[in-house]
């Protein structure tokens, strides 16, 4: 014998959409959009292989925008950035513009 469950469904009257979505509040200006506005760049190069190396690395190098070896690219000086830089130093070079 199997036993049985009784499945039940909501009532389609007690799902419903919201009364009303609220109102945003302007952005406030983030540090990447004042740096890209004072033109702050910053060119790196992926110098060493990302073989081997630890996955936050790895993962920060290609949030860089570097896909592969003595690839070079400009981005906005912003602490994210060096952040980013900071753990993959050992990879890149970094030149200031």
């Amino acid at each position: 014998m199997s036993v049985g469950k009784k499945i039940s469904k909501p009532d389609s009257k007690a799902v419903g959409k919201p009364a009303g979505k609220p109102a945003r509040k302007p952005a406030a200006k983030s540090a990447k959009s004042a740096a890209h506005a004072a033109g702050k760049q910053v060119t790196i190069t992926l110098t060493r292989s990302m073989h081997g190396q630890l996955k936050n690395i790895a993962a920060s190098v290609r949030g860089l925008g570097l896909r592969r070896m003595h690839q070079s690219v400009m981005i906005a000086d912003t602490p994210e950035n060096r952040g980013m830089m900071h753990v993959a130093g050992h990879l890149l070079k970094v030149e200031q513009n």
